[in-house]
């Protein structure tokens, strides 16, 4: 793609870096073939070709975006599917971060999205208070009713469709804080094989503490000594993905400074996410701070030790299995498959543990869940989730596993098929107890 950046433009690092993205793309469309939202409407504005060149016109013209090129660059959800298809390697994910804090800096967007997003933006990364947000609007679920269930917006972005999908989104039980979920050592049972941080993570939390539970003690049963690290905690994609940029770089230096310190002390050998999403994003630190000579070294540190849970324990292996002869579909995450690109170690790892896995049709697409996105844009997330849930249910199969706790929650909430997190499959594999949601 030609592009027409000023020598003064491309001066600023970030522009510069969204040029080189830009002149990758050789405009093949390939990308609108695996783009969700394509699929779904058929619009090439809302394919990722259609939103590189709405990127492309806002940064070399240096001007606020218009509202529809918001609109059409709101509807992304992130999945990175474009990029596991793109021949030529555009970079789309650094490219619409980058759009997106664009947008942020020069739109006036409406009040009522303003307030909505620094709601989102406050409680995400904050477990104490999304816990609180959570049981009060849980207690306003019958007011659900209430509201409209259809906006004029294909994506469902009005304020009161957006209002009830947040209402929707608290789960029928409320989890009880876990004490897993503390700074603290987990010793390894028997002779200890290897140290790693567990990240604790921020909505998974409140949302999905089992999570953290299943993956300490598989860890620890395989000889792993497991830190819950003090002042870890959210990745910052949560806040990243709505542009807000400067909160996400405080949060990751919180983690980046807590984890060297681990680091430089008793020592990491790595530092182990269970939530995909967050994987991708700590994998990415490095490219976060390639501008900051202050926090570039440390960033890549912190990123080279990022493993996935599943990743990790491939490397350690599955011991003292108890065959379960039932039907896994795996549900592969968009953060694992696309950003990640860890594709076979959580199906080995399933294999391996005595379980079926069938591959779920469709899987490239997104299920819809996408952090925030089910909340900003609700008709297409619903939208995907029931196509995801289609395809599922057409394996019958006996439990779905799926390596992230958004897409967990989400797809659970529209099948009565058992929906776990693969780490608690494995756990169970290994000794540990049966899962909750196949109880």
């Amino acid at each position: 793609m030609q592009t027409s950046f000023t020598l003064a433009q491309l001066a600023d690092p970030e522009t510069a870096r969204s040029e080189q993205i830009l002149r990758k793309c050789v405009h093949c469309g390939f990308c609108t073939a695996t783009c969700p939202t394509f699929v779904l409407l058929g619009d090439e504005c809302d394919s990722p070709r259609g939103r590189i060149y709405f990127i492309k016109a806002m940064l070399e013209g240096n001007r606020a975006p218009t509202a529809s090129e918001v609109r059409h660059i709101d509807r992304c959800l992130s999945c990175l599917s474009c990029m596991t298809t793109c021949p030529s390697g555009v970079n789309y994910m650094h490219l619409v971060d980058h759009g997106r804090r664009h947008i942020e800096a020069t739109y006036g967007r409406a009040l009522s999205d303003r307030l909505l997003r620094r709601l989102l933006g406050f409680l995400m990364p904050r477990p104490q208070f999304l816990r609180w947000a959570t049981i009060l609007a849980w207690l306003a679920r019958p007011l659900a009713a209430l509201l409209p269930a259809r906006s004029s917006d294909p994506g469902g972005a009005t304020f009161l469709r957006r209002v009830k999908a947040m209402v929707e989104a608290v789960p029928l039980r409320v989890p009880v804080p876990s004490a897993v979920d503390r700074p603290q050592i987990f010793a390894a049972e028997g002779s200890r094989v290897k140290r790693v941080a567990l990240m604790p993570g921020c909505g998974q939390q409140v949302l999905a503490p089992e999570v953290n539970e299943a993956t300490v003690r598989l860890l620890t049963r395989h000889g792993v000594e497991v830190v819950n690290v003090a002042g870890s905690g959210c990745c910052g994609s949560s806040v990243q993905h709505i542009g807000d940029n400067e909160q996400a770089l405080e949060l990751a230096k919180r983690n980046i400074v807590a984890w060297l310190k681990e680091v430089d002390g008793q020592g990491l050998d790595a530092i182990v996410i269970n939530a995909s999403g967050c994987g991708t994003t700590v994998k990415d630190y490095g490219c976060m701070f390639a501008h900051d000579p202050l926090w570039r070294d440390k960033a890549e540190r912190v990123a080279a030790l990022a493993r996935d849970v599943s990743e990790f324990m491939m490397e350690v292996g599955l011991t003292n299995v108890t065959n379960r002869p039932l039907t896994v579909a795996y549900h592969s995450a968009c953060s694992m498959q696309h950003g990640q690109k860890v594709n076979e170690q959580p199906r080995k790892l399933l294999r391996d543990a005595g379980f079926l896995v069938r591959d779920v049709p469709e899987g490239h697409l997104c299920c819809g869940w996408a952090g925030t996105y089910q909340v900003l844009q609700p008709d297409l997330s619903r939208r995907l989730r029931d196509r995801k849930v289609a395809n599922i249910e057409s394996l019958a199969p006996d439990v779905i596993a799926a390596g992230n706790f958004g897409c967990v929650g989400n797809i659970a909430a529209a099948t009565a098929i058992p929906v776990v997190h693969t780490v608690e499959l494995l756990d169970w594999a290994t000794g540990g107890p049966r899962p909750a949601a196949m109880k």
